[in-house]
């Protein structure tokens, strides 16, 4: 039986910081994807849009009634524009989880609480700072939390990175700089307990 994957629509939810940096993601991500050659919002207006939220939530910053409702007012059409984006990305990739996720977007899921967690996937490591990763999972419908291990320099041996309660920006923190890290997750929850560990993604650590 072939699986609908569905856009993930968490993002209406997110802190102003966390809508400006994914939504730049999914720009980013559209403009060089050739997967979704028409989508109803294009890369640069959506890029555009990214930016005069980002300005407003700045200005907010300040503090003011006017500078709050003016932020408040560049996130709406934000939003929308990445709610017609992210149905099109579905409408293309229900079916293939991988070409979803290279849209930026996240994939939801439909399966009930008591089922077994689906298995992550990694859609980022990158270096934050010396000797800090920063992991991106999609994320799993249901996981209350998400277990990380590292294993250094393709030794084999896997240990303990901690357990994190979002999927969407993790912090690896204390590694050896110069070293290859191996990187695994899994979701914590379901009716089994945790879902598969995902596939490893190597990064070394700067």
């Amino acid at each position: 039986m072939r699986v609908n994957y569905r856009v993930s629509l968490e993002f209406v939810s997110y802190s102003d910081a966390e809508l400006a940096e994914f939504a730049g993601n999914v720009a980013t991500s559209l403009a060089k994807n050739t997967a979704f050659p028409n989508p109803p919002v294009s890369a640069a207006d959506l890029n555009t849009l990214v930016n005069t939220f980002h300005s407003a939530v700045q200005a907010a910053l300040q503090g003011g009634i006017q500078l709050t409702a003016a932020k408040n007012a560049a996130r709406e059409p934000l939003v929308d524009a990445l709610r017609k984006v992210g149905s099109y990305v579905q409408s293309i990739a229900n079916h293939d989880q991988q070409l979803l996720l290279s849209s930026g977007f996240y994939a939801g899921s439909t399966k009930r609480s008591r089922s077994p967690l689906e298995k992550p996937v990694i859609t980022l490591v990158e270096n934050v700072a010396t000797s800090q990763l920063l992991v991106r999972l999609n994320p799993v419908t249901n996981a209350r939390s998400y277990n990380l291990q590292i294993s250094a320099n393709g030794n084999g041996g896997w240990q303990d990175a901690g357990t994190f309660t979002q999927a969407r920006r993790i912090v690896l923190q204390n590694l050896t700089p110069g070293t290859v890290y191996n990187i695994r997750a899994r979701g914590v929850g379901g009716s089994t307990g945790y879902s598969e560990w995902s596939d490893p993604v190597a990064r070394m650590a700067t």
